[in-house]
């Protein structure tokens, strides 16, 4: 068996079988094409050998790995040009990988890891696109009119360690620059002598003796948590300040690439109580500590703050910062460049950049931003209006406060996703969501938050290239923000990528091994959907105790162990859920009706599916309140919309027969109103049901049946949708 150390070009169609079911034929001759005039000339200009071609896809070896990335960019450069007759929608695109690995030839053909990391690397390109591992990179850095960004380590599917991941970026003004992840060993590295080795083995088997095995291992990279600084100040009003320092540290070290920062839902349970630093560490996962202390009297500003290698037990670095109040942001500025440095991590020049940055000039606008982080933190809707608030304030002192739009955009998002409709109307919440994250990146393209708010804004409107681009660009910009990898994890969830989004909470549960109850539900979905059932439960069940009083967590949980065959466990949990909807006002979580509304932006028909049947086996019924009726009573066809359209519909609802009134126009327009509920929607008549659509659900139609009701007296008709079980009489 011969094997050798080769470059692996891997390339296939994006959308072929869509393409294909469009148009077969025209599809098929842009193919030979484009293979004929620009692919395998690329191929021959750069010394490759095509290995074989697979319907839509191609398999390219290379001596040279600069030769395998130079004839990828040339490729893809030509197909950007190529075609501009042809609508985008119709257009022939590729997704290419080059990796530099050890393979297995047989009969000419290539075989081994070396070739499927290279087609796992295909599959996480962009259209036109091209993605390289870090052996390739470490042999190209410098040798290509490309610019790099780095996409962190990822988990390929079916293989065992995970994989330095860059993408090429085919702008060539910028050649050999890098963004992300600290990308190859340092020039200083040097042979150690002969002694030298003895003695690191020698230390090595001390560490290995003392280390507990039963404990999880520690990541590899520099790893680091900032514990909550402490408010000396006196007056616990002015924990904003030493809060708000504590996460802007956070918030810096987590767009460098060289280092793992915990985040803060995992350091802020220690605030306030006396911490032993072993157990600390221990717990987080952690090499290095930072504790510090923040004192404010007046207008002076006193901050201490320390470096603990918990390796050693001793300080790697101290200091002091005394100065006026109004010089927070250089203290900020000193306090990080210190601990950067006492770390051993050199930023590269984008991140230096970046990080140099002061958030704002303006200092009461910076504190009314403080006072907003501090508020939108409780979750709750009286505080989420509070921070919004703050927030206005804040923009309204500094219209070029980047991080102001960029946080009220995300407290927008948790109102519009929470239907806090008494806050913020869904369609205007998401309206300003937009609008708030896209002028923060106007004001600071840098700015990672605002990439992941869209990513997962534009999932659920089911623009799912649009959403992974805007996850993975958040990724990019700051690799150790879990906020960041968590909703790169959503949206490749549900974008149908299930090993990647699997990969993406992983990291986000290293980073952050407390993470919020809402985040951790995404983390349990993905773990559900990847059969993972055992994580799934887990993950679940801790949210669930984090967030007792949430019905939604108890529900997906349920689904879980539906799956797992715990079919009593499964009734339990959502008999819990249903419970906790009892004396609300949330309608979206009672019906299997409801559910197929709230995660219809699945991309994979099958996703959505599983869930479904898991909450069907769970006892979830079809409609709210378990409501049933018998199919001959079915009001159907061209009976049902004379029924209703132009009609004023009087009666009452389920549960308790509230009394309600649902008004509507012969053009379907309609206001509906109760003792707790009002709101307008459009009504019309798709085939045998009556659909509602508003606002809210996403802006997604509502549709469900009308029933005569045989033998009842003042209501005639009973008409049913996700959220709601109406009986009423059309009274004109």
């Amino acid at each position: 068996m011969e094997r050798r150390l080769t470059a692996i070009l891997a390339a296939d169609v994006v959308g072929y079988s869509s393409l294909m079911g469009k148009e077969e034929v025209g599809t098929l001759e842009r193919l030979k094409i484009c293979r004929r005039e620009l692919f395998d000339p690329a191929v021959a200009e750069f010394r490759g050998r095509l290995i074989k071609l697979m319907g839509d896809g191609a398999l390219v070896e290379f001596a040279s790995v600069v030769d395998a990335v130079q004839c990828a960019v040339a490729i893809q450069r030509k197909m950007a040009e190529h075609d501009p007759a042809v609508p985008e929608a119709r257009k022939i695109r590729f997704r290419i990988g080059v990796n530099l690995g050890d393979v297995i030839v047989e009969d000419d053909d290539l075989y081994g890891d070396g070739v499927n990391v290279a087609a796992r690397l295909e599959g996480l390109a962009e259209p036109g696109g091209i993605c390289i591992s870090g052996t390739a990179f470490d042999h190209v850095v410098h040798k290509a009119d490309v610019e790099f960004t780095s996409l962190g380590e990822k988990r390929l599917k079916n293989i065992v360690d995970p994989v330095r991941v860059y993408r090429v970026l085919l702008d060539s003004s910028a050649a050999g620059e890098v963004t992300g992840t600290s990308h190859r060993p340092s020039a200083r590295t040097v042979i150690l002598p002969a002694i030298g080795i003895a003695a690191l083995l020698i230390a090595v088997a001390t560490v290995a003796f003392q280390f507990d095995w039963r404990k999880p291992l520690a990541p590899q990279r520099t790893s680091v948590a900032i514990l909550p600084f402490a408010n000396l100040s006196g007056d616990p009003k002015e924990d904003y300040v030493s809060d708000g320092i504590t996460e802007d540290l956070i918030t810096d070290l987590a767009k460098l690439a060289g280092v793992d920062v915990i985040a803060r839902d995992s350091v802020f349970p220690y605030k306030g109580k006396p911490v032993v630093l072993a157990d600390a560490a221990r717990e987080l996962g952690v090499r290095y500590l930072v504790e510090g202390s923040v004192r404010r009297a007046g207008e002076q500003l006193r901050i201490n703050a320390h470096l603990v290698d918990m390796t050693s037990g001793k300080n790697v670095w101290a200091d002091r910062f005394d100065r006026r109040a109004a010089d927070v942001f250089a203290i900020q500025d000193d306090l990080r460049r210190e601990l950067v440095s006492a770390l051993g991590i050199e930023p590269s020049a984008t991140e230096a950049k970046r990080l140099s940055r002061a958030p704002t000039a303006n200092l009461e606008a910076y504190d009314y931003f403080l006072r907003g982080e501090q508020a939108a933190r409780n979750g709750e809707r009286n505080a989420l209006q509070q921070a919004l608030a703050f927030y206005d304030k804040a923009e309204e002192l500094d219209p070029s406060f980047a991080e102001a739009f960029a946080l009220d955009a995300r407290t927008t998002v948790n109102v519009w996703r929470a239907n806090f409709n008494d806050i913020i109307q869904s369609a205007p919440a998401r309206k300003r969501a937009y609008e708030k994250a896209s002028l923060a990146l106007k004001l600071d393209p840098d700015l990672s938050s605002p990439y992941a708010i869209l990513g997962i804004m534009q999932v659920v409107d089911r623009r799912y290239e649009e959403a992974i681009a805007s996850a993975e660009r958040a990724v990019a910009l700051s690799p150790g923000d879990a906020a960041a990898q968590i909703a790169l994890g959503y949206v490749q969830l549900f974008a149908g990528n299930h090993a990647e989004a699997g990969a993406a909470v992983e990291t986000a549960l290293r980073l952050d091994p407390n993470l919020s109850a809402i985040d951790r539900e995404i983390a349990g979905l993905v773990f559900l959907l990847k059969g993972d059932t055992s994580n799934a439960i887990e993950t679940l069940e801790r949210t669930r105790d984090d967030a007792p009083a949430v019905s939604e967590f108890r529900i997906v949980l349920a689904a879980a162990y539906a799956r797992a065959n715990r079919l009593p466990d499964a009734r339990t949990a959502l008999a819990g859920g249903l419970q906790l909807l009892s004396g609300s006002e949330s309608f979206n979580e009672r019906s299997l009706a409801a559910w197929r509304i709230g995660y219809a932006h699945f991309r994979n028909a099958e996703d959505l599916a599983l869930i479904i049947d898991a909450l069907h086996q769970a006892g979830l019924p079809e409609w709210p309140f378990g409501f049933t009726a018998d199919e001959k009573d079915r009001v159907r066809g061209a009976v049902l919309a004379p029924l209703v359209l132009g009609h004023t519909l009087q009666g009452k609802l389920e549960p308790g027969g509230q009394p309600a009134i649902l008004q509507i126009g012969q053009d379907g327009n309609a206001g509906f109103r109760s003792m707790t509920r009002m709101y307008t929607a459009k009504l019309y008549v798709d085939r045998d049901l009556l659909c509602e659509q508003s606002e809210n659900m996403f802006g997604r139609p509502d549709c469900g049946p009308v029933y005569k009701r045989n033998g009842e007296t003042g209501e005639d008709y009973t008409y049913v949708n996700s959220g709601t079980v109406f009986h009423f009489a059309a009274v004109n």
